[in-house]
């Protein structure tokens, strides 16, 4: 269950970024201001999970304006007798590249039918020497420090959303490289795009585009599992179902509510 949320996480935070079409134009966020998405995850139609991203440009650290970009996942109050959630992640990235650098995982879970985990991870980037720093407190322990060789164009999940969200363009029939590095599996993925309609709660049928992918889930040995991702092609790049298939079935996130703030 750990894996398959960080998985859900990562497939919205750095696919919630693309959007496509003639029309297509990249959504601003000014400083001092943000934006957050509201997410339910669905099993077999049954709200699991509640889900949130935020952006926020203006995150001031010492004379530098960053953004900062919050995700976090909550289990439900009903089906806390079968797990508990409550994991927050926070990315650090520079304004102008949208280069990662730090990345804060705090995850707090258990239950039974997850694997009780509690710890703090923070991944520090270092592009320049090609590699990430990792820091780990499990438990109320330090577990000491590691280093991950990584290229100089990894990202963490956050940090890609942002950079695809508010600085790039994407377009229909293209194939998208990520290499993407969240604390646990460095991933080399390719998301392929095409257009589609789908129903979406009273909207009917929505014109989107549809990002797809295959990636191997180390909760199933390694089996192949299939992420996808819908967005409004009315330019304004909203992510609005994201849908994962797993090897024991699909599990799938609808936007509820987009916030200013």
């Amino acid at each position: 269950m750990r894996n398959k949320t960080l998985l859900l996480i990562t497939g919205i935070v750095f696919l919630a970024s693309l959007a496509f079409g003639s029309d297509q134009k990249v959504p601003k966020i000014a400083p001092g201001e943000g934006r957050v998405f509201l997410y339910t995850a669905k099993k077999l139609g049954i709200p699991i999970l509640k889900a949130s991203i935020k952006i926020e440009n203006g995150f001031k650290e010492g004379e530098k304006s960053h953004y900062r970009i919050e995700a976090q996942v909550d289990s439900l109050p009903n089906l806390r007798f079968l797990f508990r959630m409550k994991n927050r992640f926070t990315s650090i990235v520079e304004t102008t590249t949208c280069s990662p650098i730090r990345y804060i995982k705090e995850i707090d879970q258990g239950g039974p039918l997850v694997k009780d985990k509690n710890y703090h991870q923070t991944l520090a980037f270092d592009p320049a020497h090609q590699k990430v720093i990792i820091e780990k407190r499990e438990n109320g322990k330090k577990n000491g420090k590691e280093e991950v060789p990584v290229s100089s164009d990894t990202y963490d999940p956050l940090s890609m959303f942002v950079r695809y969200y508010l600085n790039e363009e994407i377009h229909p029939g293209q194939d998208i490289r990520m290499s993407i590095f969240d604390g646990i599996r460095l991933r080399q993925m390719v998301f392929c795009s095409k257009k589609e309609k789908v129903g979406f709660k009273k909207d009917g049928a929505v014109e989107t585009v549809c990002l797809e992918s295959s990636t191997p889930f180390s909760t199933f040995g390694d089996q192949e599992g299939i992420i996808r991702i819908w967005y409004t092609a009315d330019g304004e790049k909203i992510p609005i179902i994201l849908e994962l298939d797993l090897p024991i079935g699909s599990v799938k996130f609808e936007l509820e509510e987009v916030k200013e703030n």
